[in-house]
């Protein structure tokens, strides 16, 4: 596992955004397309949470985004950032 020096923490950028739609992905189980509103700027995210929430569960819900990733993507679908996300462990 590779340390994040200070500089590098500096450079993450993170903001939140109410998810204004929850799509199935076209090609992939465990995928979501999200459609994020970050305060006049509406993303898209595709994110692996599937396994765990339905999507009534998250429409409306406030989260936190990695916002100045590159866009990559993901099985046919731009990821304009990414949700981040974290369990309680049970």
């Amino acid at each position: 596992m590779r340390t994040i020096t200070i500089n590098e923490f500096k450079k993450i950028q993170l903001k939140v955004g109410r998810i204004i739609e929850v799509i199935d992905h076209p090609k992939a189980d465990k995928l979501y397309v999200l459609r994020v509103d970050m305060g006049g700027e509406i993303r898209t995210l595709v994110a692996g949470i599937k396994p765990w929430y339905r999507k009534e569960e998250l429409l409306d819900k406030y989260i936190i985004v990695l916002a100045n990733l590159e866009p990559k993507k993901i099985r046919g679908v731009t990821s304009e950032g990414m949700l981040l996300a974290a369990d309680d462990g049970e």
